[in-house]
């Protein structure tokens, strides 16, 4: 299982807490050190679309301007604001057998996960 993310994201560390008080082990990566390839996140649109990924009520998204935040209508302008800035991007990101999780909810963890 692989779990994207930034370190010191409050809800990055609510979920791996959660992982490893349930002893479900997981490969980190973390997006401010490695950043996120387009074919990820085309990986990830293919199941959920590309809405869920962008945290619109995240700091990153609300110090954008309107005009770069109205420019954000599609896979392609989402994508590449992903790239440019990954902080935008709703964390966490799971990728296990379940399939994509986003976000934080213990008992869509303990459906999907356990």
């Amino acid at each position: 299982m692989h779990v994207y993310g930034i370190k010191n994201c409050n809800t990055v560390k609510k979920a791996l807490t959660w992982l490893e008080d349930n002893a479900i082990s997981y490969t980190f990566h973390d997006f401010k050190k490695e950043g996120i390839s387009e074919e990820k996140l085309l990986t990830w649109e293919n199941q959920i679309g590309w809405e869920p990924l962008v945290n619109k009520r995240g700091t990153t998204w609300r110090q954008l301007s309107s005009e770069e935040q109205t420019a954000v209508i599609d896979s392609d302008s989402a994508n590449a604001l992903m790239q440019a800035k990954t902080s935008v991007i709703k964390r966490p990101v799971i990728e296990s057998k379940g399939g994509i999780i986003v976000g934080f909810d213990e008992s869509e963890y303990k459906a999907k996960l356990t």
